[in-house]
């Protein structure tokens, strides 16, 4: 696990609706209700800030959000270096 994905966990571990459960980069977290729709705007800024890459969030879906794994897929995807 990189450093990146261990930072956004110990993000969404402060964002669950769940406290005290532990989630890895395969944890389900939009389609198990962990998280909720309000979240994923904070979880798209932190993934901007943390790949340091511009992601439209006109590309991103929520499917795309559901794990870390492919949180970090979406931004190598769809990402653009920042200026």
């Amino acid at each position: 696990m990189t450093a990146e994905a261990q930072q956004m966990i110990e993000h969404i571990v402060q964002l669950i609706r769940k406290p005290g459960g532990t989630i890895d980069e395969n944890t389900p977290l939009v389609s198990s209700g962990l998280i909720d729709s309000m979240a994923l705007v904070d979880l798209l800024l932190k993934l901007e800030d943390l790949t340091h890459k511009r992601i439209p969030a006109g590309k991103v879906q929520p499917k795309d959000m559901d794990t870390v794994a492919k949180m970090f897929a979406t931004a190598e995807r769809v990402g653009k270096p920042r200026k």
